[in-house]
């Protein structure tokens, strides 16, 4: 459900209201202008998704709704990895979900394409948005899930304030989107990647690779790095809590 949610309220805000431009919407000599969210609004959207599903179902299954999430927690020694197979199915048909209902949606309007469109899905060289290449797209990726992950567990530990976890990974994934939707079109989540790419097939099932390989090795980069460097040892943690 939850990484339904991300996909649907996400892509969904990038596929249907983006560029929105009304018949009514025109200038003095009748040029149609946008009326869509825009850059801005897609990365709020999709930061959005993450805070409203950490408070709906965070108590229930913790909220991963991302591969690379579920296998950087269990790098961290935070996760079990019996259950990584589990988690990872529920979030792959989660997105193929969402991404099917969004493509059935949209091509309810006329003209639609979805090869053209793309349905949000990921790429790099050519089809990246700002044509970046697959070594810049594969670093942001990387960079960027890594430093996802370190705001999660970070967000979670037990030293942090409580209650507040969900505000701080969502305007997360809203910063992320700020920075590298020009780039790739943002994935750092492989199922996320998935779901549009099965609809469009083609160029983005080929490039589909590296928005799992970059978003997985981030994630275990940063479950490696935050258990070691950033975690509190256990015998001073349970120091600081006596005292």
């Amino acid at each position: 459900m939850g990484t339904f949610w991300l996909v649907f309220g996400g892509c969904g805000s990038a596929v249907l209201a983006a560029a929105f431009t009304a018949d009514g919407a025109k200038i003095a000599d009748g040029t149609k202008f946008p009326l869509g969210i825009g850059l801005v609004g897609v990365s709020l959207a999709f930061g959005l998704t993450v805070l409203t599903m950490a408070y709906a179902i965070g108590h229930i299954s913790g909220c991963h709704l991302n591969p690379a999430v579920s296998v950087g927690l269990w790098a961290a020694k935070r996760f079990p990895g019996s259950e990584l197979f589990v988690y990872i199915g529920s979030q792959v048909f989660g997105a193929i979900l969402a991404a099917g209902i969004l493509y059935l949606i949209a091509s309810g309007k006329p003209g639609f394409d979805v090869i053209g469109s793309g349905l949000a899905a990921n790429g790099y060289g050519e089809h990246s948005p700002g044509n970046f290449s697959l070594v810049a797209c594969f670093l942001a990726e990387l960079v960027l899930t890594f430093m996802f992950l370190v705001i999660i567990l970070g967000a979670t530990d037990r030293r942090a304030p409580q209650g507040f976890a969900p505000i701080a990974i969502g305007l997360a994934l809203t910063l992320i989107h700020l920075i590298s939707i020009p780039v790739t079109n943002t994935s750092v989540n492989p199922a996320r990647s998935l779901g549009p790419a099965v609809f469009v097939g083609g160029w983005a099932l080929q490039q589909l690779w590296l928005f799992w390989v970059a978003p997985l090795l981030g994630g275990l980069l940063a479950g490696f790095f935050y258990s070691q460097v950033l975690e509190v040892p256990t015998p001073e943690r349970q120091f600081s809590e006596v005292s």
